[in-house]
């Protein structure tokens, strides 16, 4: 273990930030932005962001900013108060457990869709049966595989009965669960509904140009009784920019309003500029490392324990939590420490010991280490520093930085090696968001363990606490003592808005267009 006055320094060649990003925050950059109309002037709140949704279709996308879009477009049965974590009634007015499989919901009247389609039973049921159908592949599987069938009732009735008892039901159906217009969603399906989608919720959107920008619009006939307030910025357009220089050059110009995800250290020096305010805030996104070891795995010294410990020990977590994440905290188990069943009680933990590293890596029969990859699609520093520790006990590491889908569809194709993984959870508070989703046996896990895929899935259906949190930490202690993954640290985000925008940050990273307002 290092100390606290070892410094918990970066290697050598990580120290220096790029010139370029340096230059940028300094104002260096200015001219690389390109003002479009935006700001107050023109109620039109401008957002840039650096990872394109795949599909605006909720059920088909998992990247954040494709979450936000939907919290701002679509509404769900349930609504959790991200204050007080009550639930309350949205598209539903009220429901009722009847038994340890089936939830009844009672549907609220005289609401519309943005096209003018009536909301009611057909939506709910024919929406949650398409997606939960495994044939129609949504890539948000695994927050609809506990659904067995929903059933109409009347006209404004319905029954979600779950394959087994999931106790973290409601949950989904309170954050990630949106409900399509039936007619609609059955004439287009998904590929229409990323073209020109159409939901219930206090945001419209009226041009979507793919891989470009999306636009929205305040839905000025939003119902009145939803918990969500009523919208009071006109527009919201929101460009996809890659570049994260790019975006603060936009931000600090006035071609946008709103950036999150900004670099600690950029988000400081951006703090000195008058027009403009900077925000930050720990959220439920955790950060790991995982690794690869089916069979076919492209890095086969992954298969070596010792090689998987060898590679935890050789990260120094704490350095790189304090110089470059600046803010959050340590993570010593694959889940949000705020879920339900997550634990790090007991958990084997890795400490920094490069020297036990280099031990490892020879008695696995690597002591001048070896070459892998490393992919990758966001905080790229952190990323950076990872490939550093790893270079000083030997194992050269090679970046691939990509959008999210192209690395997911990778991992899920057994085409990765080390992957730097971020997850978010789609918002739900609940263990069966995280740890099931890369160790459950679904695409996205790469360790396939028979006994932690039946533990979890214990803990998913387990109607007791006690019992769930008892095959979880069985769970994640397999995960942890097998070093299938590095935890890292739980996403602290950094925001920079303009002094005209009213905003407040949340612990689920979603922004929430229509509660916020200019000043």
């Amino acid at each position: 273990m290092t100390t606290a006055s070892s410094a918990r320094k970066l290697p050598s060649a990580h120290r220096p930030l790029r010139a370029g990003l340096v230059a940028c925050a300094l104002g260096l950059c200015l001219a690389l932005a390109q003002p479009v109309l935006a700001g107050k002037k023109t109620d039109t709140l401008g957002m840039a962001y650096d990872q394109t949704p795949e599909n605006i279709d909720p059920y088909f996308n998992n990247v954040l900013i494709g979450v936000i879009i939907a919290a701002n477009v679509w509404d769900t049965l349930v609504y959790r108060d991200p204050n007080t974590n009550e639930y309350k009634g949205q598209l539903a007015k009220s429901w009722k457990q009847i038994d340890d499989r089936t939830l009844e919901f009672e549907l609220r009247e005289g609401i519309k869709f943005h096209n003018g389609e009536e909301f009611d039973a057909d939506s709910v049921v024919f929406t949650l049966n398409y997606v939960s159908d495994p044939a129609n592949k949504a890539t948000t599987q695994q927050n609809v595989r506990w659904i067995k069938q929903v059933e109409k009732l009347d006209k404004f009735k319905v029954r979600i009965i779950s394959k087994e008892p999931f106790p973290a039901a409601i949950d989904y159906l309170a954050t990630t669960l949106a409900i399509h217009p039936a007619k609609y969603y059955k004439e287009v399906g998904p590929a229409g509904m990323n073209l020109k989608p159409v939901g219930s919720g206090p945001y419209k959107i009226i041009e979507h140009i793919p891989g470009k920008s999306v636009t929205l619009e305040r839905n000025k006939d939003y119902f009145k009784d939803s918990p969500k307030t009523q919208p009071t910025i006109g527009k919201v357009r929101i460009r996809f920019i890659p570049d994260r220089q790019t975006q603060m050059a936009e931000v600090m110009s006035g071609g946008e309003d709103f950036i999150m995800h900004v670099p600690k250290d950029q988000a400081e020096k951006l703090k000195s500029i008058p027009h403009l305010q900077v925000e930050s805030g720990n959220t439920m996104r955790i950060v790991f490392l995982q690794m690869n070891t089916r069979d076919g795995t492209p890095a086969p010294e992954l298969k070596d324990i010792r090689v998987r410990k060898a590679i935890a020990h050789a990260i120094d977590r704490q350095a790189i939590l304090k110089n470059i994440v600046g803010g959050g905290e340590i993570l010593n188990s694959i889940c949000t420490p705020s879920q339900v069943g997550c634990t790090s009680e007991g958990i084997t933990q890795y400490n920094y010991d490069p020297a036990l590293s280099k031990k490892l890596l020879a008695e696995a029969g690597f002591p001048n280490g070896f070459t892998v990859s490393i992919n990758a699609y966001r905080e790229r520093p952190q990323t950076e520093a990872m490939i550093n520790y790893l270079q000083a006990v030997g194992i050269k590491a090679n970046l691939g930085f990509m959008q999210y889908a192209a690395m997911r569809d990778l991992a899920r194709s057994n085409k990765t090696a080390l992957t730097h993984q971020t997850w978010g959870s789609n918002l739900v508070n609940d263990l069966s968001a995280s740890t099931p989703v890369y160790f459950g046996g679904g695409s996205d896990d790469v360790s396939r363990n028979p006994e932690v895929i039946e533990l979890l899935n214990k803990g998913d259906n387990a109607v007791a606490l006690k019992d769930r949190q008892a095959y979880y930490k069985k769970a994640l202690s397999i995960i942890a003592d097998q070093a299938y993954a590095v935890p890292l640290w739980s996403l602290p985000v950094y925001y920079v808005a303009s002094k005209d925008v009213k905003f407040k940050p949340y612990h689920d990273e979603l922004v929430r267009f229509w509660e916020m307002s200019w000043k």
